[in-house]
């Protein structure tokens, strides 16, 4: 255009451009068409020539019109693309003469504003702030905003002019009545057009966002099992409108639980001044409880500060799910009970304070009970023959009905095979097993705890079907902390042997790593051991034990161990030469690497071993001349001591009972001929009545040996120190009398019982030793005795000449049985 007005000509001093362009429009819709018109004057100074087209710097073909002087050209543009562009006519001459020119601008009418929404602030000063979107297509053109507002019930319009670019405007308090209606819309204008937005119409305070209210307390209902009442209370700043009838929304959760409810409770048109009551709700149970309030379809306040209260409490409802745990040896006749147990889903503790009985009486009751607590297990011992026990949850109002638990006795049955547990998360873990048998199955038990914690009360355990063979178990399972589970199987006659596994929810590489220790070394070998990593210090499960050892010229060598034995063998190692090795040992969580060792392998040279062969060869021999001397020496006492003699019962006999003779008799080892051998003892034996016809049929037909009642309680007058049958002598009779050894004599005849012992008292098996014997009373009449052996055909004579008898058992014959020898 400055090009244009320098190109004119001069009329009365004033410059006249040498051609006008006339277009359709200057600011036209993108994309829409474009017409222009460029006409030269007559008396323009510059040379004629053809005129042409330029948009921008782009040549664009023109459609000339019919004239007589031919300086008229019209263009069309079929489709006006740039926002912003110069259109220009020209002349063809040397160089191009431009004449006139003109700016085209493009772009889209405005859209109308959406979403528009206002919200009154309560505090002070109150104000009314309403917000809006553009629109999502951009107008390349200037936009003007304003927004509008009509207050019906004073016929007063207000008009506010926005900033461009900013969506939103706050409408000051004075213009605004707070329960009085207003229409409001917001309207868009540019060069191509306007558009208003959809008009609202709002109460203000029924758009009003109120402050978090305030619960003041929340209590049982009187007489009204499973509800609370609560009190509540605007925030002090509005208290002023504590007369208005709001909607209110209460949501409530458990004291045990971390999850409001997911759907809160509505109560509408609820003044502030008026409690609410909440029904439905558990029996005895602790609620938190937090509200919200709002105007018609104003917006929700924030929820406010969390309240609590407890309901009335019943007595307990439901059954408890119970795992028992057997243990013991199954000689004894009670049996060591762990009970473990756990709210079904159909429980309802119903109270705050829950205690648990066992008892095997039902319904339970205090005479047979054997355990109460507040916990979730308990431990007592129980007899192995008992069937079942009753579990009861007891609280202030009352019991709730007993559950009864099967006592499971244990079967060395085997059911379930390859149990694993693998970690989905840090709280999940994935317990799967394989099922042997399943037609003999009633369920499964899969129990787990924590194993560096001893307290009874972490395990936790689940029933499942018996079809199933795999658990997700959930819990607050602690990183890098072994837990132990174990699987289960259980029939309807006992339970069955488990599987278990040692599982963590998180692995990481141990906390230390033992210290190797050479136990021994022989040749070109060295054994290498280390003691087990404390289970608190494993963080993982232990895969492998590596040990890497090397020497001064050689590479680094490395040998696998079992994680059981945690030891090595290093082999083909070289003599003289310095060895250094370490430990690394390795979970699924990481590796860690031990501090290093020095060793060395000493020669072993041909010297020592001649040595170590000479003094092997001469120690030997002189054990075989030592064996073949003692076996064939004909020294009497070495070989007494190596067999011993037995003596012959026929050729023994007693010294008299007196304080002299109670010595010990040796054999005499130098004659031919043995002297009479006093190698036997007496004991006595005191039975408090008289033997019974069953009691002595019962010590004569046992079975057993009967060689330890030579035990006396008086001990043996013949053997100083003599302390019982642990005596290396060996006892030859045994007499029974029916009072204490020190009473007077009794009237029945003594009893003499013989020695069953093992050993034979001859070199031969015959037994020189007569079947029947009997007794001499103090007055020397013979009476029938026959306690000796357990022969049937034991038959006594009677009339038997008494010498001969004692002649045929000469050791009873030493003993004289008068008064003066029994005091």
């Amino acid at each position: 255009m400055l090009v244009a007005s320098v190109n004119g000509a001069r009329n009365e001093d004033v410059i006249q451009p040498c051609a006008t362009i006339q277009t359709s429009d200057s600011v036209v819709p993108l994309g829409s068409r474009v017409t222009a018109t460029c006409v030269i004057r007559d008396d323009c100074p510059l040379a004629t020539g053809h005129i042409e087209w330029r948009l921008g710097d782009r040549f664009i073909p023109s459609s000339p019109v019919s004239s007589e002087s031919g300086r008229v050209s019209v263009v069309v543009i079929p489709s006006f693309n740039h926002t912003r562009e110069f259109l220009t006519c020209c002349l063809q001459a040397s160089p191009v003469q431009v004449v006139g020119g003109v700016e085209i601008r493009a772009g889209y009418p405005p859209e109308p504003p959406q979403n528009l929404s206002c919200q009154t602030n309560l505090t002070t000063p109150n104000t009314l702030t309403c917000c809006w979107d553009s629109g999502q297509q951009e107008t390349y053109l200037l936009t003007k905003y304003t927004l509008h507002t009509e207050i019906w019930d004073m016929n007063k319009n207000y008009t506010y002019k926005l900033q461009t670019g900013v969506p939103h405007y706050t409408v000051p308090r004075s213009d605004f009545v707070l329960f009085s209606e207003m229409k409001i819309y917001v309207k868009a204008v540019n060069e191509l057009g306007e558009a208003s937005s959809v008009p609202i119409v709002l109460e203000p305070v029924s758009a009003a966002k109120f402050d978090p209210p305030k619960i003041l307390e929340v209590e049982a209902v009187p007489k009204k099992y499973g509800c609370l009442k609560l009190r509540w209370s605007l925030s002090q700043h509005q208290a002023w409108m504590s007369n208005l009838l709001l909607n209110l929304e209460v949501r409530l959760k458990t004291a045990d639980s971390n999850q409001w409810s997911e759907q809160p409770i509505l109560m509408s048109r609820v003044k502030p001044t008026r409690s609410v009551d909440q029904c439905r709700l558990l029996h005895g149970t602790r609620y938190f409880s937090q509200i919200r309030v709002r105007y018609k379809q104003s917006p929700w306040s924030e929820w406010s500060s969390s309240q609590s209260g407890v309901t009335l409490e019943s007595a307990p409802t439901g059954h408890l799910d119970s795992w028992m745990r057997l243990s013991g040896d199954h000689t004894h006749k009670q049996l060591n009970v762990h009970l473990f147990w756990k709210p079904s889903k159909q429980f309802r503790a119903n109270s705050q304070n829950v205690s648990y009985i066992v008892s095997v009486q039902k319904p339970p009751g205090e005479k047979g009970k054997v355990c109460s607590t507040m916990g979730n297990y308990c431990t007592f011992q129980f007899p192995r023959k008992a069937k079942k026990v009753y579990l009861s949850a007891v609280n202030a109002a009352g019991k709730s009905s007993p559950t009864e638990v099967r006592i499971y006795q244990p079967k060395a049955r085997v059911v379930i095979s390859d149990i694993t547990a693998v970690p989905r998360d840090d709280q999940t873990l994935l317990i799967q097993w394989k099922n042997v048998d399943t037609s003999s199955l009633t369920d499964h038990l899969v129990e787990w705890r924590p194993l560096l914690k001893t307290d009874l009360s972490l395990t936790q355990f689940e029933i499942i079907d018996r079809n199933q063979s795999s658990l997700l178990i959930t819990g607050s399972f602690e990183p890098y902390k072994p837990y132990r589970i174990s699987v289960y199987p259980r029939f309807k006659d006992g339970i069955g042997l488990p599987q278990t596994v040692n599982a963590y929810s998180r692995q990481k590489a141990p906390s230390m790593v033992p210290k190797i220790r050479i136990k021994k070394t022989w040749q070109s070998h060295i054994e290498l051991t280390w003691d087990e990593i404390p289970l608190d210090q494993r963080n993982g499960v232990i895969q492998s034990y590596k040990v890497f050892y090397w020497d001064e010229k050689g590479p680094i060598n490395v040998v696998n161990a079992d994680t059981e034995e945690r030891r090595v063998v290093l082999k083909n190692l070289n003599a003289l030469s310095l060895y250094e090795a370490f430990l690394m040992v390795s979970t699924f969580g990481g590796s860690l690497n031990g501090s290093t060792i020095h060793f060395e392998i000493e020669p072993f040279d041909a010297v020592t071993v001649v040595m170590i062969v000479t003094a092997s060869g001469v120690g030997l021999s002189l054990m075989i001349i030592f064996i073949v001397m003692t076996c064939f020496s004909n020294h009497k006492r070495l070989k007494g001591h190596f067999w011993p003699v037995v003596p012959d019962p026929a050729n023994s006999s007693i010294k008299r009972w007196t304080s002299e003779s109670s010595q010990e008799t040796h054999l005499a080892w130098d004659r031919d001929e043995p002297n009479p051998i006093y190698l036997s003892h007496l004991s006595f034996l005191d039975l408090p009545m008289k033997l019974g016809k069953q009691e002595d049929d019962l010590w004569l037909n046992s079975a057993e040996d009967t060689s330890d009642l030579g035990e006396s309680i008086c001990g043996s007058p013949f053997i100083p120190g003599y302390s019982g049958s642990n005596s290396d002598s060996v006892p030859y009779a045994t007499v029974i009398f029916s009072g204490p050894c020190s009473s007077p004599p009794p009237k029945e005849p003594h009893v003499y019982l013989r020695s069953e012992s093992t050993q034979p008292l001859l070199e031969t098996e015959e037994s020189f030793s007569p079947k029947c014997y009997q007794n001499m009373a103090t007055d020397g009449m013979p009476r029938e005795q026959c306690f000796f052996g357990p022969s049937h055909d034991c038959v006594a004579e009677e009339g038997a000449d008494p010498a001969i008898l004692w002649d045929d058992f000469p050791f009873l014959r030493a003993l004289a049985m008068n008064d003066t020898q029994n005091d």
